[in-house]
């Protein structure tokens, strides 16, 4: 059996574990956009309504217990089934009802005219995300956002295969993505930082690891992110690099992948022009480093199975980093 002390110490630990699972970059109890602080606050009042109805069940099950063996009062037994039975779940479940309808048309709403336009397309299993340019020209890259500080965005969301659902938990609800139809969801961060996007529709093998990056700054700096996302790729400055850049061509990378600024111009895999700088690899999962692009290069089903890229285990170690130090340099 367990002391007092040892039974205290386990019980403050899993309050302790209980409150860090309320905070942290992917936390919808931890609201950073307006549309995740009204769900955060829905949630409350729900579990509040919810502790009242619970409340009312075990005054039920007390009573009942309690006169068991008295004398039965019909008239006050009847009543209290009523009121704590019928009455109480009715006018709170309604009223909780009522107050979560009432926030759909905010959740809802659509941006407002000129916000930040996103177009997000989900795919097995990774995200595609274009930003419109008001020349006509369209950055892309992929699983990762940015978004302003303090001012909307209007996100276009869509699929390219199965059902997909974009969730960012911290800044908004979730809204499922369909093949062939255009769904539009506005998100109004309050709260700058790097969050954790995830797709909440189970859609195949490697659901699970399916994420993205989210970044909320002030628009300066996000508008000097996108004009640097629009410039073509940098040659590579070391020979090592330069090596693998004449490698990616001649191996076929650039018939799934594009890179801005080269031969490269597929549009099967992710645009590559600039993912030495994204924040992770395998869709937000895997660190960004030359090691991690290597075993990409040679193992890409043992990181993430299913996945549509074939395997190049059959190129010389010294091929693969090379390939590896030239997208690290896509910076």
């Amino acid at each position: 059996m367990c002391s007092p002390a040892a039974r205290s110490r386990t019980l403050l630990a899993a309050l302790a574990l209980g409150a860090a699972a309320c905070r942290g970059p992917q936390s919808a109890l931890d609201p950073a956009g307006r549309g995740a602080d009204r769900i955060a606050t829905l949630f409350t009042i729900m579990a509040v309504g919810a502790a009242v109805v619970w409340l009312a069940m075990v005054a039920l099950t007390v009573f009942a217990v309690r006169v068991h063996a008295a004398p039965r009062v019909e008239r006050r037994t009847a009543l209290f089934i009523l009121g704590g039975g019928a009455l109480v779940p009715t006018v709170v479940l309604t009223a909780l009802l009522v107050y979560g309808l009432a926030l759909l048309p905010e959740l809802v709403a659509p941006a407002p005219a000129g916000s930040l336009r996103v177009a997000v397309t989900g795919e097995q299993w990774w995200w595609r995300v274009r930003y419109p340019g008001p020349d006509g020209r369209t950055v892309e890259l992929a699983n990762e956002v940015h978004l302003p500080l303090g001012q909307a965005a209007d996100l276009r969301l869509d699929s390219a295969d199965v059902i997909h659902s974009f969730w960012i938990p911290s800044l908004g609800g979730k809204l499922d993505m369909f093949p062939g139809r255009t769904s539009r969801l506005a998100l109004w961060p309050t709260r700058a930082g790097r969050y954790r996007g995830v797709c909440a529709e189970y859609c195949g093998a490697s659901h699970a690891l399916m994420a993205f990056a989210v970044v909320v700054e002030p628009r300066a700096a996000l508008d000097r992110w996108l004009a640097h996302q629009s410039e073509p790729a940098r040659p590579p400055t070391t020979p090592l690099g330069a090596r693998g850049a004449a490698l990616f061509l001649a191996d076929g990378c650039g018939a799934c992948h594009a890179v801005r600024g080269t031969p490269a111009a597929g549009t099967l895999g992710p645009d590559l022009t600039h993912v030495g700088s994204r924040h992770g690899l395998g869709a937000a999962t895997l660190p960004n480093d030359a090691g991690t692009f290597a075993r990409w290069i040679t193992h890409p089903e043992s990181l993430k199975p299913g996945v549509h890229m074939p395997a190049f285990g059959m190129l010389p170690p010294a091929d693969v980093r090379a390939l590896a130090a030239y997208l690290e340099e896509l910076q």
